[in-house]
């Protein structure tokens, strides 16, 4: 989800409600700490350089229980870090501490903003070595004809 999606939807909502993976619901008295846009420039394994933005919001529980994150608080932090730091329309990567910090994607359904588990990829498979997957294929999916290709006498075998 992009920055201007997730403030449309922002708008819609009356309290902010973050949906993990696993379907647990981040606790309602969770800090944002960090609204930002970091900057990766990168060469991938092919040799290719590349460069990404995303806007980054950081997920913080803290044992504060009355603290509530108003969708319009939310709003106005982020219309201030657009104006100081000039932050642009990028997709959003959300930080979250569990065992360790773990990032993720945003979607929103019904009211909610779903946290989405984000995956590693090989970003030059063509020219690592990497094979293509293969078709799965069940065998009881085959037809099977009980005939075959070849008749006796027909030289093809």
């Amino acid at each position: 989800m992009k920055l201007s999606e997730f403030k449309i939807q922002l708008s819609t909502v009356k309290e902010l409600n973050f949906v993990l993976p696993n379907g647990t619901v981040v606790p309602s008295h969770f800090h944002i700490t960090e609204v930002g846009q970091v900057t990766k420039h990168f060469i991938d394994c092919g040799g290719t350089v590349r460069n990404e933005k995303v806007v980054n919001f950081q997920l913080w529980e803290a044992n504060d229980f009355d603290h509530r994150l108003a969708p319009q608080k939310l709003s106005d932090i982020i219309a201030l870090s657009e104006k100081q730091l000039g932050i642009e329309d990028a997709e959003i990567e959300v930080e979250h501490q569990s065992d360790t910090i773990s990032k993720f994607g945003l979607e929103f359904s019904d009211g909610k903003f779903l946290l989405t588990s984000k995956q590693t990829n090989c970003l030059a498979p063509d020219k690592c070595g990497v094979p293509p997957d293969k078709l799965k294929v069940s065998l009881s999916e085959l037809q099977n004809t009980n005939q075959s290709c070849c008749t006796p006498g027909s030289k093809c075998c």
